[in-house]
């Protein structure tokens, strides 16, 4: 048995945590927020979808609910390259990219050519993540306390 402290690497707390109160501590505690808030407007809007898909397809049929669904899912694409993008604004890069745009305007280019899609129901369907978005606000607004 070894008792020497030669053959173990030795390190200090404050390379393994950075300090209080500095910037490296500030920095990871945002992006620890952030993190946070990407997951909870993830979720409300998984849960917005599935509320709604369930709602249009007893109200209406199960092809404008699944009409729905797809364009609920490409906004929730849109939310993730959104977030994404976000995360890279102050290290890489210096602007957003518009790359977003192109996958909403290829959703609503593939509803008007294909004629078994609807264009109101992919359009409201990808509109949930803003929903969800209104619903974090209010939530957070008027009871900040739940945060």
């Amino acid at each position: 048995m070894n008792l020497s402290n030669e053959s173990q690497p030795t390190t200090s707390p404050t390379q393994e945590f950075p300090a209080p109160g500095s910037p490296a501590a500030e920095t990871n505690n945002a992006m620890q927020e952030y993190y946070q808030l990407q997951q909870q407007l993830l979720v409300i809007t998984v849960a917005f979808t599935g509320i709604i898909f369930i709602c249009v397809w007893i109200f209406y049929s199960l092809n404008t609910a699944l009409n729905y669904l797809i364009g609920a899912s490409t906004g929730v694409v849109y939310l993730r390259m959104l977030a994404k993008d976000v995360e890279r604004l102050g290290g890489q890069k210096k602007r957003l990219g518009s790359n977003r745009l192109a996958l909403f305007i290829g959703l609503i280019v593939a509803a008007t050519q294909l004629h078994q899609l609807h264009i109101l129901p992919i359009f409201l369907g990808f509109l949930t993540f803003k929903a969800a978005l209104i619903f974090y606000v209010l939530r957070s607004t008027l009871m900040p306390e739940s945060q």
